[in-house]
């Protein structure tokens, strides 16, 4: 039986998806190390746990080595040590290298972690990305803005996607960010070329350095838009083909910048942009799956269990893939207020959700998944939102049009 050891600091959602997937895997024994108590984990994890240790701070590779070191002592050796959470990646490689584990090491996991050591591995290895500066003054991010010319995007170098990002289009943005951040030797801020053009996600899976399952998530719009406009309804639609000629470029820079990384055996997310010229650029690359139920949409499309997929992969070091059934898209519902209701300080809570009998009566079995907004729930903060829809079709223009019908159609009432 292997050993593995999954860390869930808290007992959210999308990590116990993953969680389960392992804990369901045959010849697989579980442990848990998390900050929160073993209660909060639901009851039907818990019966499937061979061991559980709870730490102070479980994103400490400090707290988390002494916790795994216990789990290794009361159930045996570890064979594997897992986690989703992107700011997991560097302290699970710690861990690992102190106690000998299998698994991604931590010079390959600050590769991705840390922004702007990816965009200097990036340019030794000849990949497009936006040009950049890691700063650590004022001075020099506002002089570096003002070469390359406004808009551009500000983020500290171990963001988490455009959770962490701001876009600044003068001088002024520029400032009141880095009023908020403090740049200094040591806590440098990220300042990059904001680049313009249509934006995707490349998703894949490695094993053993062959890259055996790559995906295509087309955004509309982009997700820092959607940051900038907390009324935007964004989708995302995965096509059934991906033989388009506008993803060929991708095909060949995107294992090249995955192998640069020193990506050997997981499953990644990378984002990047066509500009209008036609060229490339990758704006990062995530040591993780993807969230923003990405992994589910890959499930849809594929007709298979993704996350037991990723299971397999991570614990197996093997994974079938079968072929592209079906094209699938997700749209993401965000509450709506008056400029007033959100300038007032007070927290908004969903009043009403209009348009979801329209769209069942509509669409009807294209609906494949759902998470309604329930009446009274206080507003997501998150910019995916208070809920979402996804859909699935043979054809990738059905599963589009459903989608742009949906947030046409669906509106989430805050109060």
């Amino acid at each position: 039986m292997m050993h593995v050891v999954f860390a869930i600091p808290f007992a959210m959602e999308n990590t116990l998806r993953f969680a389960r997937a392992v804990a369901g895997l045959s010849g697989v024994q579980m442990s848990v190390v998390s900050q929160d108590s073993v209660e909060r984990l639901p009851l039907d994890l818990r019966t499937k746990l061979v061991g559980f240790e709870q730490v102070a701070d479980a994103m400490s590779a400090a707290d988390l080595a002494a916790g795994v070191a216990r789990l290794q002592q009361q159930c045996g050796r570890v064979d594997r040590l897992l986690g989703i959470l992107e700011p997991l990646q560097e302290p699970l490689a710690q861990v690992r290298e102190r106690l000998q584990i299998r698994g991604m090491d931590s010079r390959t996991s600050t590769n991705f972690r840390d922004k702007s050591r990816m965009k200097k591995v990036f340019a030794a290895a000849d990949i497009p990305c936006a040009r950049h500066r890691l700063c650590s003054s004022v001075d020099e991010a506002v002089g570096f803005a003002g070469d390359t010319g406004y808009p551009v995007v500000a983020k500290p170098p171990a963001g988490a996607g455009a959770k962490a990002t701001s876009r600044c289009d003068g001088e002024a943005d520029l400032r009141e960010f880095l009023d908020q951040v403090h740049p200094a030797a040591g806590r440098e801020v990220l300042v990059e070329e904001f680049v313009v053009g249509r934006e995707f996600s490349f998703d894949s899976m490695t094993v053993h350095g062959r890259h055996v399952f790559h995906n295509i998530c087309c955004y509309y719009p982009t997700p820092l838009e959607v940051m900038d406009n907390p009324w935007i309804q964004w989708c995302v639609v995965l096509p059934r083909d991906l033989a388009d000629e506008d993803f060929h470029e991708i095909y060949q820079t995107g294992p090249r910048a995955l192998d640069a990384l020193g990506m050997w055996t997981g499953m990644s997310h990378m984002e990047w942009f066509r500009r209008g010229d036609g060229t490339i650029a990758i704006s990062e690359v995530a040591a993780r799956p993807p969230g923003a139920q990405f992994v589910s949409l890959m499930g849809h499309v594929l007709d298979v269990d993704m996350h037991r997929l990723f299971a397999e992969l991570m614990v197996f070091e093997q994974v079938e893939v079968p072929p592209r059934r079906f094209a699938a898209a997700a749209a993401y519902l965000r509450g709506q207020a008056s400029p007033e209701q959100r300038g007032a300080g007070v927290p908004l809570r969903v009043r009403a959700v209009h348009g979801l009998d329209r769209i069942r009566r509509e669409l009807g079995e294209m609906v494949v998944e759902a998470k309604v907004p329930s009446i009274g729930a206080p507003q997501a903060e998150s910019y995916e939102g208070d809920g979402h829809i996804i859909v699935r079709h043979p054809d990738t223009t059905a599963a589009r049009d459903a989608v742009r019908e949906i947030v046409s159609t669906v509106r989430v009432e805050l109060e």
